[in-house]
């Protein structure tokens, strides 16, 4: 009779070894949808009580602060040269100061649910900018179709076919000029920053930080110190900042490592839900049926203007870089995405594919 030691269960030892792990990046991948679902909310709430410019400057600030703190705590070494830190701070201005300090302004007169909304058309707007911008980058049959659905979702969230009757132009178009911001922005940095040997944590805060010292410069030019400081909507702007801006990036990052940049970038389609949730239970918001209806449509556009078989085949073959769609910048977001948030320009510039 043999001696010989029976052979172990690895399969079964294998899949409860990563049981784990799989469910710690759904778990951040949920809570990292909750937050930048939120962030809208929390804008609307940080203007009951701080002039725009104030909440974005919070929101920087805030975001700030945590991510040197994570830079400090891996000892992160910061960019270097001054032609890295100039592109850096137009990196700020269009991924940051600007589409922030837009969106704060838009939701003085507009939903926070239509906010969320506008921002989704960033992969949209990313579409028709790269077609212009980014000669490696051209457009397919089912991408093009993808453009026109979003569009027809937009058309569709606005209420066209009744003349847009009811609907506040100003913040709307405030809402829909931040999302190409973020979408320039996108564009600028794929054609600056990415490759340049830095870590993305590294890069996005400074990014951060720079767009901190932006807002730092205009906030005193155009606002006054509050009379008072209410509680809620100081809440509202340190979870925006610290949360939204700050952990979140943190997340994305370890999502994006261990499932890969495509599925990291589906959280990009959840966050309008949470966003339209959030409004209409916490913010008592009216909700009519073609801002869900169109929200979808305009999901469906995004999601399809994505579609990278042919282009990546492309410029694997001619060596040159992967598409960066616009989505990978949350609804950040580093951001976002999805931009989601949006602040997640170079935090990952190189290597994402999605808010």
């Amino acid at each position: 009779m043999s001696s010989a030691t029976p052979p172990r269960p690895l399969p079964r030892t294998s899949r409860a070894a990563r049981l784990p792990r799989m469910l710690n990046w759904r778990v951040r991948f949920g809570v990292l949808a909750l937050i930048w679902g939120f962030s809208f909310l929390f804008i609307k709430v940080g203007t009951e009580g701080f002039a725009p410019f104030q909440v974005t400057f919070g929101r920087l600030l805030f975001g700030t602060v945590v991510l040197a703190v994570a830079i400090a705590v891996k000892r992160e070494r910061l960019p270097r040269g001054a032609r890295t830190w100039g592109h850096l701070a137009v990196a700020a201005f269009l991924l940051n100061a600007l589409p922030f300090s837009l969106f704060a302004y838009a939701e003085l007169t507009i939903p926070s649910t239509l906010a969320d909304i506008c921002n989704a058309t960033t992969p949209l707007w990313g579409m028709v900018l790269s077609m212009v911008a980014l000669s490696e980058d051209r457009p397919t049959r089912v991408r093009a179709a993808g453009l026109g659905i979003g569009f027809v979702g937009v058309l569709t969230v606005l209420g066209a076919w009744q003349g847009f009757s009811g609907l506040d132009v100003t913040g709307t178009s405030l809402a829909l000029l931040a999302s190409a911001s973020y979408a320039v922005g996108w564009i600028y940095v794929r054609r600056t920053l990415a490759g340049t040997g830095v870590s993305h944590l590294s890069l996005a805060g400074s990014q951060v930080a720079l767009g901190t010292l932006q807002l730092a410069v205009v906030t005193p030019l155009f606002t006054s110190l509050p009379t008072s400081v209410e509680l809620l909507p100081l809440l509202a702007v340190i979870a925006l900042g610290a949360l939204g801006t700050g952990y979140a990036m943190l997340l994305q990052y370890g999502v994006v490592d261990e499932v890969g940049p495509t599925t990291a970038a589906m959280v990009t389609y959840f966050i309008p839900v949470i966003a339209t949730a959030a409004g209409v239970a916490l913010l008592d918001e009216r909700l009519t049926w073609n801002t869900p209806v169109g929200a979808v449509i305009v999901l469906a556009g995004a999601a399809l203007t994505q579609t990278r078989t042919s282009g990546r085949k492309r410029d694997r073959t001619a060596g040159g870089p992967e598409a960066v769609p616009a989505s990978a910048a949350p609804p950040t977001v580093a951001a976002p995405p999805a931009a989601p948030e949006p602040a997640l320009a170079a935090c990952t510039a190189s290597e994402a594919p999605a808010r």
